[in-house]
């Protein structure tokens, strides 16, 4: 492909935007951590380009500053206006930049994943003068297209002669021909004027179809503000601190974004929230679905919600108390699991709604644990109504349950705690260990369902050839030379495991499968993959979590806290020495069973955000092997030689 120019047109107001604008520009809006310009940047690195243009106006001192200590200042070329040019002006003055070559045009307030560079090659294999970057989108369609994809008019309605053509939504994305700036005028200027112009002169103003592609166009507040909730949600968070920020006696809930340059003070609380550079926020303050700027609080709707559908009505006709036009639902949830989470709102109330596909093995026992666990303090969620089937495996059964919040603990970490206050919070979700482990295990034939569901060798052997599938062959490429060794050493690692003492095991204990609701109280959620298993998997993948790694010198306390509850707590039947004889196992097992996961997750599921937790767990990984050499010599060189995740 042909080496390109771009121009970013960066100089507008942002009025819809005020008072957002009044205080930073719209190019520089931060979503989480970085500015809008500054993503559109890294996007546009991955094309050739000779040069990239921008046009400025609207406090373009604070966009010369940023861009002197961007890396792409020297590829930056600026045009600055005295007086707003508009889309087409701002390109013919900026003609003898852009008339060498083809050039992608890039407005600075769309955020989205459109391949540019099929836009380009899409374009430069064509006839087009012009080529728009559109995707259907009903809110914006004002595009009208034939069949054929060219551009033949412009509005919210075709009109009568016009009944063939199909609308579509300009992406603010397009990739231009230099003859295109011969329908420019001079001044001020509209470039849909100069589009319209071209095709009928005969020219080509084609399209390419991103439909499915994420895009937002960040003009408005809400829109801003779910542009930023969606990049927070798609990267697997519900928090974002900037790492200057002291929050640490904050209540938080729900998604929190909070940027560089923010003051919270002690004991304010904080729900669906964004907090721009220079906002203040003052004690005790109650807060939520706002953005949060110096000074300005804009009030946004219920973030990413959308009415109720009317087969969910019937279900839920127990919780609505209002007319049901009023209660809205919106998606929760990051996780691995193929099950959707809803939270549906009724004025201050709210419940979760559980959807799982009709097949979904884990349904039932998610039902039956529930109510297993809730009889013995298990602090899970309430299992509010009957469990029901919409009807036929594609749609699905349904649950409702009572509403633990968002705050999980590895989002409570973000907000740097005093380590007494962390510690004291990991002490009582340790608590819920023991609880399982002794009260609730000497009563698990209450629980068929549980008791027959053993970790055994079978399921453990699953978990080691998981991880080489999936993380050293799948993600790594590694090639094993010495398979059937390995394979021996798996096996006398999963005999060895199967051997030790069994209780209840949640099986994913950690950071994020345990919610921390007000009073800093842990609750426990994600519990239907319980099995019947040795209790030192639940300890390793707490205190060695590589979602949120503890200090050593607090995890030995922990461990030891742990312990010290399991003598107190089982009859005198707790063996020190054979339990911490337990623990080390127990790691490999859970972080061989983790990096399979993240690569299981990160490249056939699509969340990329899990490849992110891969180098914590190949380093506890190549800590524990080097313990045990001498035991498993082919897996410990086959780990320490893995590297692509150092």
């Amino acid at each position: 492909m042909e080496t390109i120019n771009v121009f970013i047109l960066a100089a507008g107001f942002g009025e819809r935007l005020r008072p957002i604008t009044d205080h930073i520009p719209k190019p520089l809006l931060p979503v989480i951590g970085k500015p809008v310009l500054g993503t559109i940047l890294d996007r546009i690195s991955s094309l050739s380009v000779k040069q990239i243009g921008i046009n400025m106006h609207h406090k373009h001192e604070m966009l010369l500053n940023w861009l002197k200590e961007s890396s792409y200042s020297e590829k930056i070329k600026l045009f600055y206006e005295d007086k707003i040019l508009g889309t087409g002006g701002a390109l013919k003055n900026a003609e003898s930049f852009l008339r060498g070559s083809v050039f992608l045009v890039h407005n600075s307030d769309v955020l989205s994943d459109i391949n540019l560079d099929r836009l380009v090659r899409e374009h430069q294999s064509s006839k087009n003068i012009v080529t728009l970057a559109v995707q259907n989108n009903q809110k914006f369609n004002n595009v009208w297209i034939d069949k054929e994809g060219l551009l033949k008019f412009i509005g919210k309605t075709a009109l009568e002669d016009h009944k063939e053509l199909y609308p579509t939504t300009f992406t603010g994305i397009a990739v231009y021909s230099p003859e295109f700036l011969d329908f420019l005028p001079s001044g001020n200027s509209s470039i849909i004027n100069a589009w319209l112009r071209a095709e009928s002169s005969g020219l080509k103003v084609g399209t390419v179809d991103f439909s499915g592609c994420r895009w937002s166009d960040i003009g408005s507040p809400s829109a801003y503000y779910s542009a930023v909730i969606e990049t927070l949600k798609e990267d697997g968070e519900n928090v974002y601190i900037h790492p200057s920020i002291d929050c640490n006696r904050v209540d938080i809930n729900g998604c929190l974004v909070m940027e560089k340059g923010v003051i919270v003070e002690r004991e304010a609380s904080l729900t669906n929230c964004i907090l721009l550079p220079g906002a203040k926020v003052s004690r005790d303050s109650e807060l939520q679905n706002a953005i949060i700027g110096p000074d300005y609080v804009l009030n946004i709707e219920e973030p990413l919600s959308f009415p109720i559908p009317d087969y969910y009505i019937l279900f839920i006709k127990d919780f609505l108390k209002e007319n049901s036009e009023s209660i809205s639902m919106s998606l929760i949830g990051t996780g691995g699991s193929d099950r959707k989470y809803y939270r549906i709102k009724d004025k201050e109330k709210t419940v979760i709604l559980m959807e799982c596909i009709g097949t979904d093995p884990d349904y039932q026992r998610h039902i039956t644990y529930t109510l297993f666990f809730k009889k013995y303090s298990i602090p899970v969620p309430e299992l509010l109504t009957p469990a029901i089937s919409k009807g036929g495996e594609d749609v699905g059964k349904l649950a409702l349950f009572e509403d633990l919040g968002d705050l999980s603990l590895y989002s409570w970490l973000k907000c740097s705690k005093e380590p007494e206050r962390v510690e004291k919070l990991y002490r009582l979700a340790l608590d819920i260990v023991v609880n399982l482990n002794t009260i609730v295990a000497k009563n698990v034939t209450e629980c068929p369902m549980l008791q027959s569901r053993l970790f055994d060798y079978e399921h453990l052997r699953w978990e080691t050839s998981y991880f080489i599938e999936r993380f050293v062959i799948g993600l790594n490429r590694v090639d094993i030379k010495e398979r059937e060794k390995l394979n021996k050493e798996f096996d006398r690692l999963a005999r060895k495991v199967d051997t030790f003492r069994k209780s209840i095991v949640h099986r994913d204990f950690q950071s994020q499968n345990i919610m921390v609701t007000r009073g800093d109280i842990p609750r426990l959620v994600d519990y239907q993959g319980a099995r019947i298993g040795p209790s030192a998997y639940d300890i390793a993948s707490v205190l060695w979590d590589p979602y949120a790694r503890l200090e050593d010198n607090m995890r030995e306390r922990l461990l030891n806290y742990y312990i010290e509850r399991m003598k107190l707590f089982s009859d005198n039947d707790f063996d020190e020495t054979e339990f911490r004889q337990t623990i080390l196992p127990c790691r490999l097992q859970r972080h061989m069973q983790a990096l399979g996961a993240y690569s299981f997750l990160s490249m056939v599921k699509g969340k990329k955000y899990f490849l992110k937790y891969i180098p914590q767990a190949l380093q506890y990984l190549k800590e524990e092997v080097a313990l045990i050499k001498n035991e498993y010599p082919v897996l410990y060189e086959l780990v320490k030689d893995l590297l692509r995740f150092q």
